[in-house]
């Protein structure tokens, strides 16, 4: 692997040079062979399933990488916290892939550092598999996501709530770059850091506005499209991320730390799951209104330098902050139209959406296989009848819609089915996955389930095995963070 650093580049500030802690017996379990091919890696080294197991847990470093520990703040759960960082990962470099991206490398649960605040650096095995399918899935999805490239068991275990195996993960990612960053040094009133930060990411993810008159500002806007196309997607594929600090809002946009994640499966915007969310406040619904109230952090932020004077940089910031909702209801409306077949979202579209969420709330309908029904009912009349039972008017109201559009039903039917799975990394079917690989610490099943995964929106063979939703209906189901 072809490594550079430029991240070392920002200064000591922004890190601490770090290296993993060894493990007592490296094996790789899990490996994504489509990811490593993406990223160049050699066959010499694909070959070599011992030496991968010896990288990628950081028990050998790969040459040319400098591992170190990424400093950062972040709102946990509203309230403020100085200093996170990366108490149990290791940036180990960055990989310019066969497209020519520029990608982070990083070792996850491969021991303490300098931001541990007393936790054990490690991860459980788990966590790690779930990141990576997870990952792995939301990327067939066509949700922007950061992605896995290893799973290695460590021979050791760690302590959550039992003793559990242990593993390490290697996660991908355009950048680690987070608003958390931006808030660690706004914290300090450091607004040279603040500057370098900027003047990095820029470069790093939105070059475009290098020649911009205010790039600061510009810098937000594209963090707001960003994160309402992220979140909308998520809403899509019925996704609750589950944490979502500031320090886990990534400014590429991309789904970072999938550690209390779950998909929704009867519809509810009320939905969580994530045991450390008891007030609701990360919940299937309120992910809009959290992603602007974190990108307001991140504009909080910025103000010193879009302008010295604090009055004029808000009276700058305002209006693009306050423009938020309606921007993301916009976006939002486009994508459950394109759910629903409408080629093109009219404005008075909104109350047939709303309608048919309304309905299969009411009726406690599931959130996938309602949208694959209505895909499926384009050309079965028997599905036609089921779902005019179940929805009632707002059936036929979605029916005399599409009999109104310039498209013939293949053209409709094929845009439904791009933007509604048959299959989702069900909560059940997770946890099967991980209790097996807990107990046989092998990842045979979770290769079967991934295999399906990686075609969400295509009936394979296996594919039934994996649709069932929850027989009951994931009432007590509870996700946790891992660390």
């Amino acid at each position: 692997m072809n490594f550079s650093n430029t991240y070392i580049g920002l200064g000591k500030d922004f890190y601490e040079k770090n290296r993993p802690t060894p493990v007592r017996e490296p094996r790789l379990i899990m490996w994504n062979s489509r990811l490593a091919e993406q990223l160049m890696i050699s066959n010499e080294l694909k070959q070599d399933q011992i030496a991968l197991g010896q990288y990628f847990s950081g028990n050998r470093i790969l040459p040319g990488s400098e591992p170190i520990a990424t400093a950062y703040a972040g709102h946990q759960f509203g309230h403020f916290v100085p200093q996170l960082g990366d108490g149990r990962a290791h940036l180990l470099g960055e990989v310019i892939d066969k497209f020519g991206q520029r990608l982070d490398i990083q070792l996850k649960g491969s021991g303490t550092t300098k931001f541990s605040r007393g936790g054990d650096g490690r991860c459980a095995i788990g966590p790690a598999v779930r990141e990576f399918i997870m990952s792995e899935a939301m990327n067939a999805l066509g949700v922007p996501t950061t992605r896995c490239l290893a799973v290695v068991t460590t021979g050791e275990q760690v302590f959550r709530n039992s003793l559990l195996p242990g593993a390490i993960v290697t996660r991908v990612a355009s950048s680690h770059i987070r608003i958390g960053t931006f808030q660690f040094f706004a914290a300090q009133n450091d607004h040279q850091a603040l500057k370098t930060l900027c003047n990095y990411t820029i470069e790093r993810h939105y070059p475009e506005l290098k020649e911009s008159p205010n790039k600061y500002l510009g810098l937000i806007e594209k963090v707001i499209e960003k994160q309402i196309h992220l979140v909308s997607e998520w809403m899509r594929v019925g996704f609750i991320h589950g944490v979502m600090n500031t320090d886990n809002t990534s400014l590429s946009g991309e789904t970072i730390d999938y550690g209390p994640c779950a998909m929704m499966g009867e519809y509810d915007p009320l939905t969580v799951y994530s045991s450390i969310d008891t007030m609701g406040r990360y919940a299937f619904g309120k992910q809009p209104e959290i992603a602007h109230w974190n990108i307001t952090r991140l504009a909080e932020c910025l103000l010193p330098l879009i302008n010295a004077e604090t009055n004029k940089a808000i009276e700058q910031v305002e209006p693009l902050v306050a423009d938020f909702p309606d921007r993301f209801m916009q976006v939002y409306m486009e994508m459950l139209g394109r759910k629903l077949g409408l080629i093109s979202f009219q404005q008075e579209d909104q109350k047939l959406l709303f309608s048919i969420l309304n309905r299969i709330k009411e009726r406690n309908m599931d959130y996938t296989v309602t949208f694959d029904l209505l895909t499926k009912s384009l050309k079965s009349e028997a599905i036609a009848s089921q779902l005019k039972n179940e929805l009632g008017g707002s059936f036929d109201l979605w029916q005399k819609r599409l009999s109104e559009q310039d498209a013939n039903l293949q053209k409709v039917h094929d845009l439904m089915r791009q933007h509604n799975p048959v299959v989702i990394p069900r909560n059940h079917h997770v946890e099967a996955v991980i209790q097996d690989c807990e107990q046989t610490g092998e990842a045979t099943l979770a290769e079967k389930f991934l295999k399906v995964l990686l075609s969400p929106c295509e009936e394979l063979t296996e594919t039934s095995l994996y649709q069932d939703p929850p027989k009951d209906g994931d009432e007590n189901y509870q996700t946790f963070c891992g660390t």
